[in-house]
């Protein structure tokens, strides 16, 4: 089990708002899905609401962090009054699900939407609207993999312009234990908390970042 991005009791109120975000900004404000994707991947709403802010993920409306995302982002849009359907449109479920893989996996909006854009994530409604939500975040770890093939803890690994060997050194942590997390033989989720700090410190990272 991975380290979630917030608290589970905001989860729900988190896809609600950014279901009503998506759909607010495509369907009303007509701003272009891939877009307002691109503009939540790089504003501060995005990071502050995937950090788990409760001012963002609780405390505003859908229509509130549309509007913020794109203002933020200087995305050109038409403003109009609030508009929330009872109808759950395919960019509402698009948010809601994407809401959720967000918290569920701690990813910033930036990789996970580099890996599947929003106009992407829309069009997977017809397939997996019905389904349980695990299906869709388990489409979506594939997409990740391919796009990101090499682990986390390898990539700010090489960053950091480390060798495994280096690695193990620094961070008191068995060279073959590395190399099995790296080459995803065994499960750094699983790991001990001790050899994620230890890691995580001669990294200069969180111990979230190394988590898949």
């Amino acid at each position: 089990m991975g380290i979630h991005a917030y608290d589970e009791s905001y989860i729900t109120d988190s896809q609600k708002i950014l279901g009503h975000a998506v759909d607010f900004a495509v369907m009303t404000l007509q701003v272009e899905p891939k877009d307002f994707g691109n503009a939540l991947a790089v504003s501060n709403a995005g990071k502050q609401f995937a950090s788990g802010n409760p001012r963002y993920i609780a405390g505003m409306s859908g229509c509130e962090l549309a509007r913020l995302v794109l203002t933020e982002t200087n995305t050109p849009f038409t403003d109009a009054e609030d508009a929330m359907y009872l109808d759950k449109s395919p960019e509402y479920w698009a948010g809601w699900a994407l809401a959720f893989y967000q918290w569920q996996t701690g990813r910033s909006f930036m990789e996970i939407l580099s890996a599947a854009d929003l106009p992407q994530i829309i069009s997977m409604y017809p397939v997996y609207h019905e389904m349980d939500i695990t299906h869709f975040t388990d489409f979506m770890e594939k997409m990740i993999k391919e796009k990101y093939p090499d682990t986390r803890l390898k990539t700010l690994r090489l960053n950091c312009g480390l060798s495994q060997s280096q690695l193990a050194e620094d961070a008191d942590v068995a060279l073959r234990q590395i190399q099995l997390f790296e080459q995803r033989q065994r499960d750094i989720n699983n790991a001990a908390a001790t050899t994620l700090l230890k890691l995580s410190r001669a990294l200069h990272c969180k111990m979230e970042d190394l988590m898949e």
